[in-house]
């Protein structure tokens, strides 16, 4: 892989760590709040139901995770398993579209 592909790599992988940091914050802080509040699972889902901001919250949730996910994984497969080959990235690809797949049908299942 040339070092400018490893470099698209690094700045992925730390761009969306910087997402996923801030939306597990969110997500938490939303969470303690409303349970706190004395919501029940129902009543927040019924809130959350139709809501374009949550909406796009949380698919942006998903799309940093397929993101993240797959290269670090990358690296822990390289590093641990010794598996460098262009099967590793392909393996990947498909984790990452199955991740993205599942991601997004359970965040159109709660908000649609």
């Amino acid at each position: 892989m040339s070092t400018r592909a490893q470099t698209l790599l690094w700045m992925a992988q730390r761009v969306s760590a910087a997402v996923l940091a801030l939306c597990v914050v969110v997500h938490l802080a939303t969470m303690i709040y409303a349970v706190r509040g004395g919501l029940t699972a129902v009543e927040i889902l019924a809130r959350t139901r139709g809501s374009i901001a949550w909406l796009l919250f949380y698919m942006l949730f998903v799309l940093a995770t397929v993101v993240h996910l797959p290269i670090g994984l990358r690296a822990v497969l390289g590093e641990w398993l010794g598996w460098r080959s262009p099967s590793r990235d392909a393996a990947l690809l498909l984790f990452a579209a199955v991740l993205a797949w599942i991601g997004m049908r359970a965040v159109l299942g709660v908000f649609l």
